[in-house]
C-alpha cells in the first residue's frame, strides 16, 4: 500500500508540475511555443516605439515566467494587439478650474490566438480583450519629467492582467 501511495504521489506531482507553477498560471502541456506580433500604434500623442515597449514587455513577461519558447513561424499561441489610447486627464478638480492631479491611462486591444496541433485556428481558446490602467500624478509636475516611470508602473500592470487572462483563465 504504501509503494502504491509512493508511485501514486510522485505520478501526481509530476503531472501537477507540467500543467502548473507557483505563480498560479496553468498552461496546456501541448503548448510549447508564443510569439509576440508588432504592436500597432493607433494613439495619438503617444512616446515614439511605445508599441515596441508595449510589444517587449508582453515578450519579456511570457519568457520569464512560463516555459514557452518564443518562435515566430508556427507558434502555438500568438498575441496581436494595439496600442489604443495614450491620454492624460484631469482627475481632481480644485477651487479656481484648476486640478489637484492628472491621470495617465494607457489603453491596449490584445487578441490571443491559440492554435491546434494542426495549425488551425482554436477560435473556443482565443480571445479579444481591451486592457486599461493609469498612472495618477501631481499636476504641477509636468508629463515629460515621470513619463518613463509612468510608462514602467502602467506596462506593469498591463502585462500582469494580460498574462493572468491568458494563462490562469480568470
Amino acid at each position: 500500500m504504501k509503494s502504491f501511495l509512493l508511485f501514486f504521489s510522485v505520478i501526481a506531482s509530476m503531472t501537477f508540475q507540467q500543467c502548473y507553477t507557483l505563480s498560479g498560471i496553468s498552461l496546456d502541456p501541448n503548448t510549447e511555443t508564443y510569439f509576440v506580433a508588432n504592436f500597432k500604434n493607433n494613439a495619438f500623442s503617444s512616446p515614439a516605439a511605445l508599441e515596441v515597449t508595449v510589444q517587449e514587455a508582453l515578450n519579456n513577461k511570457i519568457r520569464t515566467e512560463t516555459r514557452l519558447i518564443w518562435d515566430d513561424t508556427d507558434p502555438d499561441v500568438e498575441f496581436q494587439g494595439s496600442l489604443v489610447d495614450y491620454v492624460v486627464t484631469s482627475e481632481a478638480p480644485r477651487a479656481g478650474e484648476t486640478t489637484a492631479i492628472n491621470r495617465l491611462t494607457i489603453r491596449l486591444a490584445v487578441d490571443y490566438i491559440v492554435y491546434n496541433d494542426d495549425g488551425t485556428l482554436n477560435e473556443d481558446k482565443g480571445w479579444k480583450s481591451n486592457f486599461s490602467f493609469f498612472y495618477d500624478f501631481d499636476a504641477g509636475i509636468d508629463l515629460s519629467t515621470i513619463e518613463d516611470e509612468a510608462i514602467d508602473a502602467i506596462l506593469e500592470q498591463l502585462m500582469q492582467d494580460i498574462f493572468q487572462k491568458a494563462f490562469a483563465d480568470w
